[in-house]
């Protein structure tokens, strides 16, 4: 079937197909061969025991970042690095999973999903977990990794430890660069207890004696400026030889006498507070969008009270002040043996001075077709050109825009934004071209969360250029990633296209694996085109030719292609499915995946953070199998195989998840692979990921996650070395 007659058959499409049971298999081995027992399927696919809560599914993902840092195959820093990526995914978890549920209890909202869970439910199992893993991920820092950084000459010294020069050496530092710029709070009826940024370092400070007023209260706030580092490195002639550092609140603990004269210090304890950082924005009720995100922006720093930690040591009389003062129970305090912001570690983790203890560098390739070539139109008029990040370059996209804000033969230069970063070149190569007279329409996603201030500021520098910006469509996230540019060759216009899994983000690229499509495909590039006319003007929807895009057809489009395959195992012929995303939320999605278990086909989900899916139930799901690939680069790409025993195989690529935000309040692309060249590479790849034996997870039907390893005498298999192998440049060529 081509893919105009797909869209013409998804239009009509029921959203929910029936299929019935039978066996087939296709190129890779699926899990289990239980497909070939008689099994009973259940008949209600609403049962809640079938479904994962999405926020304990993403909880499990965290564990699983948080078990890299005990993998003793990979490098020392970079085990650090996991250990700091857990707090902060932890951190975005309270201020907007935790807080969300939270919100709904307040507001009498409770509604549970589909499994069952009502929100007072998953915020007191999300506690239980979260407290006995915040208490293991402090027991690795500090009996596995802290011990095994000595070895290697990286230390961070306790005040227990402090030699005579070192102590003189922090008075010094701390008279001169804290001391100066920290203010203490007292707490008495004329001082309230301050209102603290979220996620801010401070200190609770117990006191004995009368200040100059008579004042006794005896408690004082120390809020630490957050310009000042939380780590400092000691000079070697002080510490040492080696990297040695002390954090700042040692420092402050160490000398907090000297900001309370006169008075005695009976106790220095640091803690801090998680807040709500959603952003309440209601987008229809506004006028001006921009405005109303600026303001929110701010407030952001103060939304209310989610989690409180706290130092060990803290006696109970002044935690219990604390969790009064913002109004948390004890299920929200975490107690932990250390620094509460670990996350200001990171700097630790990129060492010039221990490059053996990090990944090696490697430098992404660029596609033959691109090098042979000295005009990046002509070289994508002759074909399409599919790019790996970052096993290959992103450069060939900046390549692309560059080229268009230069060519005089380009007219006009649309695209969409949703992260870019602040020092993006993406955005210089469009300045340039609205400056060099080019007609420049971008699409700004100001509301990609954490990313809202810098988007404002990249919307400003464009306006300012002279480009068009528009924010997209009330309701609906742009989460799309597409490049349309219109150009004249030879009297006649000529339009070329980029299509994209991941963002525009240059950093991005370097860290996440993401798919690029660089096409002047006639059909596909109008279908881009007309979905920019959506965006920025005003009308129904347009008919596309070969682009699916949310929320109108591509959940359809999905349900359809998934019941195909049920269609061909019911029928006794080969039929398989193959879905690589972030997440797998989407309870209709994950019904339509159940039907076609139970008819036969094989499914290999390799869902990288929440599915909400439960694999392996026999009658339900005995034919799909779910793994998790958590390694060096960050797994984003969104890749969807069909096998289509009537016709030819099927890849698609995606901007989108398969969670109800992408596919109903977002507006996504889904696009075809043609060819036989592309669609093969492709299959080889999302294979080497189903072989994968070193970084991948299988999840159970009970919801955990087993850490696959190589049998006796298997080979060893890593997916993201072995294409780092095959696509970048190993740095010893480019040296």
């Amino acid at each position: 079937m081509s893919n105009e007659g797909l869209n013409q058959t998804v239009q009509s499409a029921e959203q929910d197909s029936e299929s019935t049971a039978a066996t087939s298999a296709a190129y890779a081995p699926a899990a289990t061969d239980a497909s070939s027992v008689a099994l009973a399927p259940i008949t209600n696919l609403d049962d809640s025991s079938l479904y994962i809560h999405r926020e304990l599914s993403q909880l499990q993902f965290n564990i699983r970042v948080l078990e890299q840092a005990l993998d003793e195959s990979t490098p020392l820093l970079e085990r650090l690095k996991f250990l700091l990526i857990f707090s902060s995914n932890l951190d975005e978890f309270f201020e907007i999973r935790v807080a969300g549920l939270k919100k709904q209890i307040t507001f009498a909202r409770e509604q549970a999903d589909a499994d069952g869970l009502q929100p007072h439910q998953a915020l007191a199992r999300i506690a239980e977990v979260v407290h006995e893993q915040v208490d293991r991920q402090y027991q690795i820092l500090n009996e596995v990794l802290l011990p095994e950084l000595a070895k290697q000459d990286i230390r961070f010294i306790r005040r227990r430890y402090w030699t005579h020069k070192i102590k003189a050496w922090v008075k010094e530092y701390f008279d001169a660069e804290i001391a100066p710029i920290i203010t203490p709070i007292g707490l008495d009826p004329t001082h309230p207890f301050p209102l603290l940024v979220n996620k801010s370092l401070n200190f609770i400070v117990e006191l004995e004696g009368v200040d100059a007023f008579g004042r006794d209260s005896g408690l004082a706030i120390l809020p630490a400026p957050r310009l000042l580092p939380r780590i400092i490195r000691i000079p070697e002639e002080v510490g040492g030889p080696g990297v040695n550092h002390v954090f700042l609140s040692s420092m402050i603990h160490a000398h907090a006498d000297d900001l309370f004269h006169g008075m005695s210090v009976k106790g220095c304890y640091q803690f801090r507070l998680t807040r709500n950082a959603d952003l309440a924005v209601d987008a229809e009720g506004v006028e001006d969008l921009a405005r109303a995100l600026r303001g929110e922006l701010y407030s952001r720093r103060f939304g209310d009270a989610v989690r409180l930690e706290v130092a060990d040591t803290c006696p109970a009389p002044l935690v219990d002040f604390l969790l009064s003062q913002f109004g948390l129970s004890t299920a929200e305090l975490y107690q932990v043996n250390g620094p509460v912001n670990l996350t200001r570690l990171f700097s630790v983790t990129s060492l010039e001075s221990h490059p053996h203890l990090q990944f090696p560098p490697f430098t992404p390739s660029i596609p033959k077709a691109l090098q042979n070539s000295e005009n990046i139109f002509q070289a994508i008029r002759k074909q399409d050109i599919l790019l790996y990040h970052p096993f290959e370059s992103f450069t060939p996209v900046i390549d692309l825009l560059r080229g268009a804000a230069k060519d005089p033969n380009v007219l006009a230069v649309k695209q969409t934004l949703y992260r870019a970063g602040a020092n993006s070149e993406i955005v210089d190569a469009l300045v340039d071209a609205a400056r060099n007279g080019k007609e420049v329409t971008v699409v700004i996603e100001l509301r990609a969360r954490f990313d809202e201030e810098s988007n404002l500021a990249l919307a400003s520098r464009l306006q300012a250029a002279g480009a068009v910006v528009i924010y997209g469509v009330v309701g609906f996230k742009t989460h799309a990633k597409i490049v349309s540019i219109l150009r004249r060759e030879n009297g006649n216009f000529v339009r070329y296209a980029h299509l994209g899994t991941g963002n525009y983000h240059a950093g991005n690229a370097r860290l996440y694996t993401d798919y690029s499509l660089l096409t002047a495909d006639p059909e596909l590039c109008e279908d881009v085109s007309k979905l920019f006319n959506q965006l920025i003007g005003m009308g129904k929807t347009l008919r596309m030719k070969k682009l699916f895009h949310a929320p109108f057809t591509l959940r359809r489009t999905l349900l359809d292609l998934i019941a195909r395959e049920a269609n061909n195992a019911s029928e006794g012929k080969a039929a398989r499915i193959i879905i690589k995303v972030n997440g797998l939320t989407d309870a209709r999605m994950i019904k339509a995946l159940y039907k076609a278990s139970q008819a036969g086909v094989k499914i290999d989900l390799i869902v990288r953070g929440m599915c909400c899916l439960r694999p392996g139930i026999p009658g339900v799901s005995h034919n799909i199998q779910v793994r998790s690939i958590i390694g060096q680069l960050l797994e984003h790409s969104r890749v969807f195989y069909f096998l289509n025993s009537d016709a030819d195989e099927q890849i698609l690529l995606s901007s989108a998840d398969w969670m109800e935000r992408n596919l109903d309040k977002r507006i996504e692309t889904c696009f075809p692979l043609e060819g036989k060249k592309l669609i093969s590479r492709v299959k080889k790849e999302l294979h080497t990921y189903l072989t994968d034996n070193t970084h991948a997870w299988l999840l159970h039907s009970d919801g955990s996650y087993q850490h696959l390893q190589p049998r006796d005498e298997q080979q060893v298999c890593n997916a993201q070395t072995l294409l780092l192998e095959k696509l970048s440049i190993p740095l010893i060529e480019v040296l």
